[in-house]
Protein backbone atom coordinates (compact mmCIF):
# COMPACT_ATOMS: atom_id res chain seq x y z
CA UNK A 1 0.00 0.00 0.00
CA UNK A 2 1.12 3.55 -0.66
CA UNK A 3 1.77 5.96 2.20
CA UNK A 4 0.58 8.84 -0.01
CA UNK A 5 -1.78 8.85 -2.97
CA UNK A 6 -2.77 11.92 -5.00
CA UNK A 7 -5.60 11.66 -7.48
CA UNK A 8 -6.25 14.52 -9.91
CA UNK A 9 -5.37 17.18 -7.35
CA UNK A 10 -5.96 20.76 -8.52
CA UNK A 11 -5.31 24.11 -6.83
CA UNK A 12 -5.95 27.57 -8.28
CA UNK A 13 -5.01 31.03 -7.04
CA UNK A 14 -6.97 33.79 -8.79
CA UNK A 15 -6.37 33.09 -12.49
CA UNK A 16 -3.29 30.91 -11.91
CA UNK A 17 -3.49 27.11 -11.76
CA UNK A 18 -0.66 26.13 -9.38
CA UNK A 19 -1.50 22.42 -9.34
CA UNK A 20 -3.19 20.95 -12.41
CA UNK A 21 -4.79 17.50 -11.96
CA UNK A 22 -1.67 15.92 -10.47
CA UNK A 23 -1.70 12.21 -9.62
CA UNK A 24 1.07 10.04 -8.21
CA UNK A 25 1.79 7.48 -5.48
CA UNK A 26 4.50 7.35 -2.83
CA UNK A 27 5.27 3.81 -1.74
CA UNK A 28 5.76 3.02 1.93
CA UNK A 29 9.34 3.02 3.23
CA UNK A 30 10.71 4.79 0.14
CA UNK A 31 12.76 7.96 -0.37
CA UNK A 32 10.76 9.83 -3.00
CA UNK A 33 11.98 12.85 -4.95
CA UNK A 34 9.51 15.67 -5.61
CA UNK A 35 11.22 17.73 -8.30
CA UNK A 36 10.54 20.75 -10.43
CA UNK A 37 11.84 24.23 -11.31
CA UNK A 38 10.88 27.32 -9.33
CA UNK A 39 7.17 28.02 -9.69
CA UNK A 40 6.39 24.49 -10.83
CA UNK A 41 3.81 23.89 -8.08
CA UNK A 42 5.87 21.85 -5.59
CA UNK A 43 5.24 24.12 -2.61
CA UNK A 44 1.53 24.37 -3.37
CA UNK A 45 1.38 20.58 -3.53
CA UNK A 46 3.23 20.18 -0.23
CA UNK A 47 0.90 22.69 1.44
CA UNK A 48 -2.06 20.58 0.33
CA UNK A 49 -0.50 17.32 1.59
CA UNK A 50 0.26 18.90 4.97
CA UNK A 51 -3.24 20.43 5.25
CA UNK A 52 -1.93 24.00 5.31
CA UNK A 53 -4.27 24.66 2.40
CA UNK A 54 -6.95 22.57 0.74
CA UNK A 55 -7.21 21.31 -2.81
CA UNK A 56 -9.92 22.78 -5.02
CA UNK A 57 -10.60 19.32 -6.42
CA UNK A 58 -9.12 15.84 -6.38
CA UNK A 59 -8.32 13.49 -3.54
CA UNK A 60 -5.38 12.96 -1.18
CA UNK A 61 -4.97 9.74 0.81
CA UNK A 62 -2.53 9.16 3.66
CA UNK A 63 -1.89 5.49 4.45
CA UNK A 64 -5.13 4.51 2.74
CA UNK A 65 -7.31 7.11 4.48
CA UNK A 66 -8.67 10.25 2.91
CA UNK A 67 -6.76 13.29 4.19
CA UNK A 68 -8.32 14.49 7.46
CA UNK A 69 -7.61 16.67 10.50
CA UNK A 70 -5.67 13.89 12.29
CA UNK A 71 -3.08 13.40 9.54
CA UNK A 72 -0.84 16.41 10.36
CA UNK A 73 0.19 14.46 13.50
CA UNK A 74 1.61 11.62 11.38
CA UNK A 75 3.46 13.97 9.01
CA UNK A 76 6.77 15.74 9.64
CA UNK A 77 7.42 18.75 7.41
CA UNK A 78 10.64 20.73 7.14
CA UNK A 79 9.97 23.74 4.88
CA UNK A 80 12.67 25.46 2.84
CA UNK A 81 11.98 28.67 4.75
CA UNK A 82 12.76 27.55 8.27
CA UNK A 83 10.18 28.17 10.98
CA UNK A 84 12.10 28.36 14.26
CA UNK A 85 11.44 31.07 16.83
CA UNK A 86 14.71 32.99 17.10
CA UNK A 87 14.28 34.14 20.72
CA UNK A 88 13.31 30.74 22.11
CA UNK A 89 15.82 28.31 23.57
CA UNK A 90 16.48 25.06 21.74
CA UNK A 91 14.94 22.83 24.42
CA UNK A 92 11.82 24.99 24.81
CA UNK A 93 11.42 25.15 21.04
CA UNK A 94 11.66 21.40 20.50
CA UNK A 95 9.41 20.68 23.47
CA UNK A 96 6.75 23.07 22.19
CA UNK A 97 6.83 21.70 18.63
CA UNK A 98 6.79 18.08 19.86
CA UNK A 99 3.69 18.72 21.97
CA UNK A 100 1.97 20.32 18.98
CA UNK A 101 2.44 16.95 17.26
CA UNK A 102 0.72 15.11 20.10
CA UNK A 103 3.59 14.00 22.34
CA UNK A 104 3.24 14.24 26.11
CA UNK A 105 5.82 16.28 28.02
CA UNK A 106 7.65 13.17 29.22
CA UNK A 107 7.61 11.55 25.77
CA UNK A 108 8.84 14.75 24.15
CA UNK A 109 11.69 15.22 26.63
CA UNK A 110 12.83 11.62 26.19
CA UNK A 111 12.81 11.76 22.40
CA UNK A 112 14.44 15.21 22.27
CA UNK A 113 17.21 14.02 24.60
CA UNK A 114 17.77 11.01 22.33
CA UNK A 115 18.22 13.23 19.24
CA UNK A 116 20.41 15.83 20.95
CA UNK A 117 22.71 13.05 22.17
CA UNK A 118 22.64 11.38 18.75
CA UNK A 119 23.82 14.61 17.12
CA UNK A 120 26.27 15.26 20.00
CA UNK A 121 24.61 18.60 20.81
CA UNK A 122 23.02 17.89 24.20
CA UNK A 123 24.58 21.08 25.63
CA UNK A 124 22.49 23.15 23.18
CA UNK A 125 19.29 22.79 25.26
CA UNK A 126 19.65 26.23 26.84
CA UNK A 127 20.98 28.07 23.77
CA UNK A 128 18.73 30.52 21.95
CA UNK A 129 18.04 29.76 18.30
CA UNK A 130 19.49 33.13 17.27
CA UNK A 131 22.82 32.14 18.86
CA UNK A 132 23.20 29.22 16.47
CA UNK A 133 24.71 29.21 12.99
CA UNK A 134 22.49 28.46 10.01
CA UNK A 135 23.81 24.89 9.89
CA UNK A 136 23.16 24.39 13.60
CA UNK A 137 19.63 25.73 13.20
CA UNK A 138 19.18 23.25 10.37
CA UNK A 139 19.94 20.37 12.74
CA UNK A 140 17.36 21.64 15.22
CA UNK A 141 14.79 22.01 12.45
CA UNK A 142 15.48 18.43 11.34
CA UNK A 143 14.99 17.14 14.89
CA UNK A 144 11.72 19.07 15.17
CA UNK A 145 10.56 17.42 11.93
CA UNK A 146 11.25 13.80 12.93
CA UNK A 147 11.07 13.77 16.75
CA UNK A 148 7.44 12.53 16.83
CA UNK A 149 8.34 9.60 14.52
CA UNK A 150 5.95 10.51 11.69
CA UNK A 151 4.83 8.02 9.08
CA UNK A 152 5.56 10.51 6.31
CA UNK A 153 8.45 13.01 6.36
CA UNK A 154 8.61 15.89 3.87
CA UNK A 155 12.00 17.59 3.54
CA UNK A 156 12.29 20.72 1.40
CA UNK A 157 15.96 21.52 0.63
CA UNK A 158 17.15 19.80 3.85
CA UNK A 159 20.87 20.32 3.12
CA UNK A 160 20.71 24.08 2.64
CA UNK A 161 23.33 25.76 4.83
CA UNK A 162 25.03 22.52 5.86
CA UNK A 163 28.72 21.81 5.41
CA UNK A 164 29.74 18.49 3.77
CA UNK A 165 30.18 16.70 7.12
CA UNK A 166 26.73 17.63 8.39
CA UNK A 167 25.20 17.01 4.96
CA UNK A 168 26.47 13.44 5.15
CA UNK A 169 25.15 13.18 8.71
CA UNK A 170 21.62 14.16 7.65
CA UNK A 171 21.79 11.88 4.59
CA UNK A 172 22.68 9.00 6.88
CA UNK A 173 19.79 9.84 9.21
CA UNK A 174 17.34 9.99 6.29
CA UNK A 175 18.38 6.51 5.18
CA UNK A 176 18.18 5.20 8.75
CA UNK A 177 14.65 6.60 9.17
CA UNK A 178 13.66 4.82 5.97
CA UNK A 179 15.08 1.58 7.36
CA UNK A 180 12.93 2.08 10.47
CA UNK A 181 9.81 2.13 8.29
CA UNK A 182 9.25 5.81 7.62
CA UNK A 183 8.57 7.25 4.16
CA UNK A 184 10.38 10.39 3.00
CA UNK A 185 9.51 12.95 0.34
CA UNK A 186 12.64 14.86 -0.62
CA UNK A 187 12.31 18.12 -2.55
CA UNK A 188 15.43 19.82 -3.92
CA UNK A 189 17.02 21.47 -6.95
CA UNK A 190 20.22 19.45 -6.44
CA UNK A 191 19.86 16.59 -8.88
CA UNK A 192 23.08 14.87 -7.77
CA UNK A 193 21.56 14.52 -4.30
CA UNK A 194 18.40 13.05 -5.79
CA UNK A 195 20.40 10.46 -7.71
CA UNK A 196 22.28 9.57 -4.55
CA UNK A 197 19.41 9.02 -2.13
CA UNK A 198 16.05 8.83 -3.97
CA UNK A 199 14.52 5.65 -5.30
CA UNK A 200 11.46 7.08 -7.07
CA UNK A 201 10.75 10.58 -8.40
CA UNK A 202 8.04 12.73 -9.88
CA UNK A 203 8.87 15.81 -11.96
CA UNK A 204 6.40 18.71 -11.83
CA UNK A 205 6.37 21.59 -14.31
CA UNK A 206 3.76 24.32 -14.76
CA UNK A 207 1.58 22.53 -12.23
CA UNK A 208 1.57 19.25 -14.18
CA UNK A 209 3.17 15.87 -13.63
CA UNK A 210 5.48 15.43 -16.65
CA UNK A 211 7.65 12.49 -15.58
CA UNK A 212 7.64 9.82 -12.87
CA UNK A 213 9.17 6.45 -12.06
CA UNK A 214 12.23 4.93 -10.44
CA UNK A 215 15.49 6.82 -10.88
CA UNK A 216 17.11 3.81 -12.56
CA UNK A 217 14.24 3.19 -14.97
CA UNK A 218 14.05 6.85 -15.98
CA UNK A 219 17.78 7.06 -16.67
CA UNK A 220 17.59 3.83 -18.65
CA UNK A 221 14.64 5.05 -20.71
CA UNK A 222 16.42 8.29 -21.64
CA UNK A 223 19.71 6.74 -22.70
CA UNK A 224 21.17 7.98 -25.98
CA UNK A 225 23.32 5.06 -27.14
CA UNK A 226 26.51 6.69 -25.84
CA UNK A 227 29.52 4.57 -24.90
CA UNK A 228 32.90 5.46 -23.47
CA UNK A 229 36.01 3.46 -24.30
CA UNK A 230 39.14 3.88 -22.18
CA UNK A 231 42.48 2.80 -23.63
CA UNK A 232 45.84 1.99 -22.07
CA UNK A 233 47.46 4.18 -24.70
CA UNK A 234 46.34 6.92 -27.09
CA UNK A 235 42.79 6.63 -28.39
CA UNK A 236 42.90 5.21 -31.95
CA UNK A 237 41.07 6.31 -35.05
CA UNK A 238 37.60 4.76 -34.89
CA UNK A 239 36.70 5.21 -38.53
CA UNK A 240 33.15 6.30 -39.28
CA UNK A 241 31.88 5.99 -35.72
CA UNK A 242 30.38 9.23 -34.37
CA UNK A 243 32.79 10.49 -31.69
CA UNK A 244 31.14 13.10 -29.45
CA UNK A 245 34.07 13.50 -27.05
CA UNK A 246 37.69 12.46 -27.16
CA UNK A 247 40.72 12.84 -24.90
CA UNK A 248 44.21 11.41 -25.06
CA UNK A 249 43.22 8.00 -23.67
CA UNK A 250 39.45 7.78 -24.14
CA UNK A 251 36.67 8.31 -26.65
CA UNK A 252 32.91 8.74 -26.25
CA UNK A 253 30.90 7.40 -29.16
CA UNK A 254 27.20 7.85 -29.93
CA UNK A 255 25.99 4.86 -31.90
CA UNK A 256 23.48 5.27 -34.70
CA UNK A 257 20.29 3.12 -34.56
CA UNK A 258 21.80 0.65 -37.05
CA UNK A 259 25.08 0.27 -35.14
CA UNK A 260 25.83 -2.32 -32.46
CA UNK A 261 27.89 -1.95 -29.27
CA UNK A 262 29.54 -5.36 -29.68
CA UNK A 263 30.67 -4.47 -33.18
CA UNK A 264 32.10 -1.21 -31.81
CA UNK A 265 34.23 -3.20 -29.35
CA UNK A 266 35.41 -5.54 -32.10
CA UNK A 267 36.33 -2.58 -34.32
CA UNK A 268 38.29 -0.97 -31.50
CA UNK A 269 40.17 -4.23 -30.84
CA UNK A 270 41.03 -4.56 -34.54
CA UNK A 271 42.81 -1.20 -34.39
CA UNK A 272 45.40 -2.90 -32.18
CA UNK A 273 44.62 -0.65 -29.19
CA UNK A 274 44.39 -2.18 -25.72
CA UNK A 275 40.96 -1.50 -24.16
CA UNK A 276 40.99 -0.78 -20.43
CA UNK A 277 37.28 -0.04 -20.02
CA UNK A 278 34.01 0.02 -21.94
CA UNK A 279 30.89 1.59 -20.41
CA UNK A 280 27.48 2.70 -21.57
CA UNK A 281 26.84 6.29 -20.51
CA UNK A 282 23.40 7.05 -19.13
CA UNK A 283 22.24 10.69 -18.93
CA UNK A 284 22.38 12.26 -15.50
CA UNK A 285 19.14 13.14 -13.77
CA UNK A 286 20.16 16.78 -14.10
CA UNK A 287 20.37 16.45 -17.91
CA UNK A 288 16.99 14.74 -18.04
CA UNK A 289 15.49 17.38 -15.74
CA UNK A 290 16.71 20.32 -17.83
CA UNK A 291 15.85 18.85 -21.21
CA UNK A 292 12.45 17.53 -20.13
CA UNK A 293 11.43 20.86 -18.59
CA UNK A 294 12.65 22.75 -21.67
CA UNK A 295 10.87 20.28 -23.97
CA UNK A 296 14.09 19.29 -25.74
CA UNK A 297 14.16 15.65 -24.66
CA UNK A 298 11.42 13.65 -26.26
CA UNK A 299 11.13 10.06 -25.14
CA UNK A 300 8.32 7.75 -26.15
CA UNK A 301 9.02 5.47 -23.18
CA UNK A 302 8.66 8.19 -20.53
Amino acid sequence: MSILSLRNVTKQYSNHTAVDRISFEVEKQKIFGLLGPNGAGKTSLIRIITSITGADSGEVYIDGERLNSLHPHVIGYMPEERGLYKKMKVGEQLLYLSQLKGLSTSEAKSKIKFWLEKFDIKDWWGKKIEELSKGMQQKIQFIATVVHEPKLIILDEPFSGLDPINTNLIKSEIKELREKGMSIIFSTHRMEQVEEICEDIVLINNGKNILEGTVNDIKESFKENKYRIDFDGPAPDLGDYRIVDKSKNSATIQLRPTEDANELIRYAVRTGAHIRGFNELLPSLNEIFIKKVEGRFENTNA
